[in-house]
């Protein structure tokens, strides 16, 4: 028959227990004074219970967040309930170094911690007690995945010559652009370029060569352009522009700004000069515009009168019936 253990080995066993956990555990009275700090703390914090025992965790720990974790612990002594806090909302209230660096890069632990309420023999909340998890693996690995899935979703946008949003996603913000001036009615434009003679540089100089070009184009683009315009290459060489919040005098001024900077910019390939031009058509949105479609035809048709007229010019969309 077995024996029944005893209260003072029942005790024993979950003193070992407590301490031997790989899950931090604290706990605080209602002045936040330390009255239990288990290994798992101690190993980590580098500090032995008996340094700690009924000193105030704020005092003894100034990198604590102060304010922040005062408010959580007394929201559970008032409402009784447990309160938790993940490595998302704050990646770690402790400020513990992490202790695998072969097998992970984190400088610290990520931690998610708990708050329990405990309550003595009369109902009252007495005390409160925090459980410390380690989890840097999970953190580090979900962060991983959003940076992965983050630049697989920045793959599918961007064209991979040029740099500048392919087609399908300009033509989505473009889209999100053209609503927008529907509901709040602010000046839009919107150009269209387009390499002069771009056929002559691939059959001439092959189309190593017109590649190159296009990436000296799409920088001239990037840098001319400011942070809330966006610019996509719409087809082999040809780059669409949207201007937002301005007027189509404003976008007139940028686009001969682009035209002139390209037309100024040396292209050398094979100790060869290559002299390039480009032609832009420009459109705003206005009554002519009923959609995003016409407005990008109008751009476009405004971009065919820039090349009827000679090329390396800038071209305002003018309705005829005007």
């Amino acid at each position: 028959m077995n024996s029944i253990p005893n209260i003072n080995e029942q005790w024993h066993w979950l003193a070992d227990m407590v301490q031997t956990i790989e899950v931090g555990l604290v706990v605080l009275d209602k002045d936040f004074n330390i009255q239990l700090w288990n290994g798992f703390m101690e190993n980590h914090s580098g500090i032995l219970f008996d340094k700690l025992h009924n000193k105030n965790i704020f005092e003894q720990f100034k990198d604590l967040p102060k304010n922040w974790l005062q408010q959580k612990m007394q929201s559970v002594f008032l409402l009784k309930n447990r309160s938790f806090i993940s490595w998302e909302q704050r990646p770690f209230v402790f400020q513990f170094k992490n202790y695998r660096p072969i097998t992970c890069r984190a400088d610290f632990m990520y931690q998610n911690v708990t708050l329990l309420p405990l309550t003595s023999k009369d109902g009252n909340i007495t005390h409160i007690s925090m459980l410390v998890y380690d989890v840097t693996d999970v953190a580090l690995n979900r962060q991983q995945l959003k940076t992965a899935n983050d630049n697989l979703a920045r793959l599918s946008q961007i064209d991979d010559l040029s740099q500048l949003f392919n087609r399908r996603h300009w033509q989505i913000c473009m889209q999100k652009e053209f609503d927008r001036h529907l509901r709040y009615g602010h000046p839009t434009s919107l150009l269209m370029l387009d390499i002069d003679y771009f056929k002559n540089i691939n059959d001439n100089y092959g189309h190593y060569a017109g590649d190159k070009v296009i990436q000296t184009i799409s920088h001239i683009i990037r840098q001319s352009l400011r942070k809330t315009d966006f610019a996509g290459r719409y087809g082999g060489e040809e780059f669409a522009i949207v201007l937002p919040e301005t007027p189509v005098q404003q976008a007139i001024n940028l686009a001969e700004r682009l035209r002139q900077t390209i037309e100024a910019t040396p292209f050398v390939f094979s100790d060869t000069v290559i002299k390039i031009t480009a032609s832009l058509g420009l459109c705003g949105i206005d009554s002519h515009s009923q959609t995003s479609e016409q407005w990008l035809e109008n751009a476009d048709m405004a971009l065919y009168e820039a090349k009827r007229r000679g090329r390396n010019c800038s071209i305002e969309y003018k309705n005829e019936q005007e």
